[in-house]
């Protein structure tokens, strides 16, 4: 259908995010009744035998497939419904912003879209033809893009009821991507899937699709969120065997106290998973394992314009995941108010094993760790994308701005602009080391912070903590100019070679505060405006 002028302000974004927050919501239900059909069948199987017995235990085994493989089917509505919201919400943006510039131009807008000079206010001359022109341009833009979420969401809507027909799922042919592999070749081998071999694999080896970086965001969410449970019983069964241990000992009660703090994590993220708000979170990754690992997306990155990777610093991990989520929901947020008639996502990148004391963070071990994972990630947000390619940019705070920059300079990153903030250094003496377009290297350094006076050891310290290592040589420590940090020049200095934002005060983590001219810097360094 032709999406019209009074379609589309009168449409309703929000009510199409609750009816597929409904649809995923049957995910537990579900789930529910597949445990009780196993259950059932183990009963039976234990005090029947024979033909009939082997049959029913079959048809038993048989339903509990069937009830399984609608899982990723009703994620996927929730994820079809979410797009189209976000979708319409722009194209409302874009609406409202178009009517606004008619009246401006003083131009009318009647109730079916068309545009009208107001003789009362601008004479009808040639250049009153010409603006009245360009609104009508701009309302038809607007109405397309309308039309073209709606075709998009009756087309996969109607794949998944065909698919109820012919069966949600079947088995893919042998072979599978191994660990590590390029995503471009994960994308390739994805795409020559059937959606029937796909919902099977999301179904029967989330594992797999959960933590391949070139599979589409939708999959991988799909995936991982199958997986919750299993995680949440994982760090249950953990503290079991703490609690079992009599007496518990210190170490075990820091264990616990450790192991709460990611259980907190882990429910709180489910929380927000479950929550159908806007925008909708895509989980990419989780490992509840050590200090915990998580990647999460707000709005989906695979047809966003601009997007965003947050990469945190020091003591991060999975109990921190809910707060460095909503420091990426503050920058999305402030995208979305400059930049209303474009689509943004904001990715939490948490991959990576952050150092938890000082005497870990004064070495580059683990940035240098962290690299590879953040490269291939990267990549495969480039791999997954559909349509005109996004803007990316990777931003890095604290120790996460050495993780990038390490990368960056290392591996190479698939990124538009590298933004730094309360940076120690980003193992590197010039931005032009790190690989992405002049002027697209971006930092901010807030007076107050502490990590201003953070300076590198005497020269035996300095030997002590980097050793040999190739960063010592990176760095060229002999030749200090006075705007060195612990990793190398301060990326905020004019004489790096990037370009600086303002920050107010708020000492090392006040970046995000709101009224912080940071947050505005990072919002239009994310979206391209500077």
């Amino acid at each position: 259908m032709t999406v019209g002028y009074r379609q589309l302000w009168a449409a309703d974004p929000g009510g199409w995010r609750v009816a597929g927050a409904a649809w995923a919501g049957l995910v537990g239900p579900v789930d529910r009744r597949v445990d009780d059909l196993r259950g059932a069948a183990g009963r039976l199987r234990g005090g029947w035998s024979g033909a009939a017995a082997t049959a029913a235990d079959a048809r038993f085994a048989g339903l509990a497939d069937e009830l399984t493989s609608v899982a990723p089917a009703l994620i996927e509505v929730d994820q079809v419904l979410s797009d189209l919201a976000g979708r319409l919400t722009v194209a409302k943006a874009r609406l409202a912003a178009t009517v606004a510039q008619a009246d401006a131009a003083g131009l009318m807008v009647d109730r079916a879209g068309r545009v009208h000079i107001d003789p009362t206010r601008v004479s009808p001359t040639e250049r009153a033809s010409v603006a009245a022109a360009r609104v009508a341009a701009a309302l038809r833009d607007a109405l397309d893009g309308a039309e073209a979420a709606d075709r998009a969401a009756a087309d996969r809507l109607n794949e998944l009821a065909r698919a109820a027909d012919s069966g949600w799922a079947s088995p893919p042919p042998p072979g599978r991507p191994v660990a590590g592999a390029a995503p471009a070749l994960v994308r390739a081998w994805w795409s020559g899937l059937t959606p029937a071999q796909r919902r099977w694999l999301i179904g029967h080896e989330p594992a797999l699709v959960g933590r391949l970086d070139g599979v589409p965001v939708a999959a991988r969410d799909q995936a991982n969120r199958l997986r919750l449970g299993f995680w949440r019983e994982e760090l249950l069964a953990e503290r079991r065997r703490l609690l079992a241990r009599v007496p518990p000992g210190p170490l075990a009660s820091i264990r616990l106290h450790g192991l709460a703090g990611r259980l907190a994590g882990l429910d709180a993220l489910a929380g927000r998973l479950a929550a159908g708000g806007e925008p909708r979170a895509y989980l990419l990754g989780l490992d509840p394992a050590g200090e915990g690992r998580v990647v999460v997306a707000l709005g989906d990155p695979d047809h966003a314009d601009r997007v965003l990777t947050y990469v945190p610093g020091m003591t991060s991990g999975l109990a921190d995941a809910p707060g460095e989520l909503g420091r990426a929901a503050r920058v999305l947020d402030r995208c979305v108010e400059l930049a209303p008639g474009e689509r943004s996502a904001a990715v939490l990148w948490l991959d990576y094993d952050a150092p938890d004391f000082l005497g870990e963070a004064a070495s580059a071990g683990q940035a240098r760790d962290a690299g590879p994972a953040l490269h291939r990630f990267q990549e495969g947000l480039r791999a997954s994308h559909e349509g005109p390619p996004a803007r990316q940019t990777v931003l890095g705070h604290s120790y996460g701005s050495l993780v990038v920059g390490v990368a960056a300079r290392e591996h190479g990153l698939a990124a538009d602009a590298l933004a730094f903030v309360g940076s120690p250094g980003v193992g590197a003496s010039h931005a032009a080391e790190l690989g992405v377009p002049p002027g697209e290297v971006w930092a901010s350094s807030a007076p107050d912070d502490v990590i201003r006076a953070a300076r590198p050891p005497d020269e035996l310290g300095r030997r002590a903590l980097l050793g040999s290592a190739p960063l010592a040589a990176v760095l060229g420590w002999p030749n200090r100019t006075g705007h060195e940090l612990w990793f190398g020049h301060d990326p905020s200095d004019p004489g790096f070679g990037g370009r600086v934002f303002d920050s107010g005060r708020g000492g090392h983590t006040g970046y995000w505060d709101p009224g912080n001219p940071a947050l505005d810097g990072m919002a239009r360094v994310v979206l391209g405006r500077r």
